[in-house]
């Protein structure tokens, strides 16, 4: 019996090791999964303002395009309008040289915006795969989460089924039952016994009842006739 007893400590002890080994885990888990969501609304923002910055960058340099086009456009509508005396050449000279040196302000403007939405857009998928990541991860440690829940609560099952069958006395059970079996067998005896004496009386008067024969029934006769003769008088 003891025995048992140790083996039952033995299934407690390796149950409680479980939890105590699955618990930390847990809060960890549950904790790394807070810091992975906050991490990705960190990185969803940022990919919001860098994407923003892409679009205006690439819109800027649409504008700056479109200008670098049009100064070009009006330095030689001014030639022109020298060269059919529209205007006098020292002025067309002028205008069409501050014409072109915008033009020259746009094209670099341009140049450092097509260089800064390309870096924009690199950033942008740096951080569109972060965020892909990151939602993977928490997808992944969620799972994992629900699956060591569920073993903590298989093993606080088998913990507690193991307490219960270790502090169950089973000495005394057997004892009781030891006990019952006893009193049965005492009870059946007892109704064995009253059997067979109820079986030897009757067998007695059925001897009696032989041996005197018709006697009996004589004496009853005349029994019985001097009785009313008394009953007469």
């Amino acid at each position: 019996m003891n025995f048992f007893k140790r083996l039952f400590k033995l299934g407690e002890a390796e149950a409680n090791s479980a939890i105590d080994k699955l618990e930390d885990p847990i809060k960890m888990t549950e904790q790394g999964i807070r810091d992975l969501k906050r991490d990705l609304e960190k990185s969803l923002k940022a990919m919001a303002e860098v994407k923003a910055l892409h679009i205006r960058t690439k819109n800027d340099l649409q504008s700056y395009s479109n200008k670098a086009a049009d100064y070009e456009s009006k330095a030689m509508l001014l030639v022109k309008k020298a060269s059919n005396g529209e205007m006098s050449a020292e002025d067309s000279d002028r205008l069409a040289t501050e014409a072109l040196l915008r033009k020259e302000e746009n094209v670099k403007l341009a140049a450092q915006a097509t260089e800064d939405a390309d870096k924009f857009s690199t950033d942008v998928s740096a951080l569109e795969g972060n965020v892909r990541k990151i939602k993977s991860m928490i997808a992944k440690y969620e799972n994992e989460l629900k699956t060591l829940k569920a073993r903590v609560k298989v093993s606080k099952a088998t913990q507690n089924l193991n307490k219960q069958m270790a502090n169950l006395d089973s000495g005394s059970t057997i004892s009781m039952l030891e006990r019952m079996k006893d009193k049965v067998e005492e009870q059946e005896a007892l109704a064995e016994s009253y059997g067979e004496i109820a079986n030897e009386n009757q067998s007695l008067d059925a001897e009696i009842d032989a041996a005197l024969g018709d006697d009996a029934k004589v004496e009853a006769t005349d029994a019985l006739s001097a009785l009313k003769a008394k009953m007469n008088k």
